[in-house]
């Protein structure tokens, strides 16, 4: 997974190794769309999103809380499989007194300990610089959840190793935000090439438009796309 600082979006991994970044815990008092007038509308916009809808069942997204813990996750994540990505984060985890990233008691662990749980230099930076983001307040996380989803991309991107195809992950599996088009990731483009027979060579803009009209909802339908390429239930 590819997440340099970019301010466009770059090809990424697909869902399959997507969702086990971005799990937390629920926040049921985040702002988020309707799953059953998203869903009804994008069925009745189009027929072969209708039949995917019906295959997959009901979506999932749900917001979250912990936006640090979410962010270490991706970063912990990036170009590892889901196996090593997971054993390095719990042995990252187990480094915070509770068990729970949080970023002043992150800018107090020895480098050695960092290393020692399987984070590469660059991954500490990265880490580090989050949570110097976050304790100096540059980004506002008590405020994150009522801007808009451009001013949390552009907030998010300040950070080493948050590109936008994160920020745009953070705002679909973390914020719950109903019409984020990540048209950067790779599933996205697999997904439209087996369903909706789009070429491999479209270009970001002709998926730009391949979205359009599934708004305000074009969350649900990336989610959905994603969940078409394999039965493994998203979480």
């Amino acid at each position: 997974m590819t997440m340099g600082k970019k301010k466009t979006p770059t090809r990424n991994k697909s869902k399959t190794t997507t969702n086990n970044y971005w799990c937390g815990r629920e926040n049921s008092n985040s702002m988020q769309a309707n799953h059953g007038t998203a869903v009804a509308a994008l069925r009745k916009k189009d027929k072969r999103l209708r039949n995917i809808i019906n295959a997959c069942g009901p979506c999932t997204l749900k917001p979250k809380r912990g936006y640090f813990e979410a962010l270490c996750r991706a970063i912990v994540g990036q170009q590892l499989a889901v196996k090593a990505a997971a054993t390095i984060y719990e042995r990252f985890r187990k480094l915070f007194a509770n068990g729970r990233p949080n970023p002043d008691e992150l800018l107090r662990i020895p480098k050695r300990k960092l290393r020692a749980a399987g984070l590469s230099n660059q991954k500490m930076s990265y880490l580090l610089d989050l949570a110097i983001h976050f304790t100096e307040g540059t980004i506002p996380h008590r405020r994150l959840s009522r801007m808009t989803d451009d001013d949390v991309i552009e907030t998010l991107t300040i950070v080493k190793g948050i590109g936008v195809w994160t920020a745009q992950m953070f705002l679909m599996f973390v914020l719950a935000r109903p019409d984020v088009w990540p048209t950067g990731d790779l599933g996205i483009r697999r997904a439209l090439e087996r369903s909706f027979e789009v070429s491999t060579e479209a270009s970001l803009d002709d998926l730009e438009q391949m979205g359009e009209p599934w708004r305000p909802y074009r969350s649900y339908a990336a989610w959905y796309l994603w969940r078409s390429l394999d039965a493994v239930p998203v979480k």
